[in-house]
């Protein structure tokens, strides 16, 4: 496994698997960043070209600054694969706010993406999305360090935050403003049109998840025009991070069926997401 030599102004990536195979990517959601992925991760590269990346505003991406949008983190991804895997299209995986960005990429630039896996990604654009979950808790509060410590404590529990070295907080905290600034934007408005996503979809949700994510796949599969849905067995919301086998599963049976596809010709227009 090598890094990829970037300057500081792009995002940090880290490729793995066979280097001459169309690459999967895979792309974090908000407050995690690659290393959260790492045993997913490790699950596809035996087989598949696998690139996995911290996204602007986290861990070794820290220094891209704004804005914080599912479009900058879409046009950051076209950047990634045009740099690290010239030539060839890639399947997306996206867990929670990664699958946002995943279908935006799909949208904005199909000529780079052969299909797209999501995992109980968020539509809270929506209306009938619960103003209950942890990022729409995280919006209430008005110090982006306080928001991000919330949203963490809520995902992983006190007694786990508080187990964190005091720098890994201080960091986490850091990331506030980009956690803070990426869900607002995505409660304001949809990332992308379905219509305009034509590549593959498989929408992933936890047996063990929260009713309103598994509606929300439900939704990507009536409104997408090639969209299968899929439960995965034993997981909840965290399940690429806790049942990095059982997710793999799935994925590796979706990207196989995608075929070898052809290189893309040249970067097409943005559709305007």
């Amino acid at each position: 496994m090598t890094a990829a030599d970037v300057p500081t102004t792009t995002v940090w990536s880290e490729t793995a698997g066979d280097d001459e195979s169309d690459p999967i990517v895979v792309v974090h959601g908000s407050m995690d960043r690659a290393a959260g992925l790492l045993r997913l991760s490790r699950r596809l590269d035996g087989e598949f070209r696998v690139v996995r990346y911290d996204r602007r505003g986290y861990g070794r991406s820290a220094h891209v600054g704004p804005p914080w949008t599912a479009a900058t983190n879409a046009q950051d991804l076209a950047e990634l694969l045009e740099r690290t895997a010239p030539g060839h299209r890639a399947a997306i995986v996206g867990h929670s706010y990664g699958g946002n960005v995943a279908l935006a990429l799909a949208a904005s630039r199909p000529d780079l993406v052969t299909g797209v896996v999501v995992y109980e990604t968020p539509l809270s654009w929506l209306d009938w999305w619960p103003g209950t979950t942890a990022g729409a808790a995280a919006m209430g509060v008005s110090d982006p360090g306080d928001a991000a410590e919330a949203f963490m404590r809520r995902l992983v529990g006190d007694e786990a935050w508080e187990r964190l070295p005091a720098s890994t907080q201080r960091q986490r905290r850091a990331e506030g403003p980009a956690m803070v600034a990426e869900l607002a934007d995505l409660r304001r408005q949809a990332p992308w049109q379905a219509d305009d996503v034509r590549v593959p979809v498989l929408a992933l949700y936890g047996e063990c998840g929260r009713p309103h994510h598994r509606v929300a796949m439900e939704h990507l599969g009536e409104t997408l025009l090639d969209c299968r849905i899929q439960m995965v067995p034993g997981c909840g919301h965290a399940g690429p991070h806790t049942h990095p086998g059982v997710v793999a599963e799935p994925i590796v049976r979706f990207v196989r069926s995608l075929g070898a596809p052809s290189a893309p010709s040249g970067p097409s227009a943005p559709s305007g997401d």
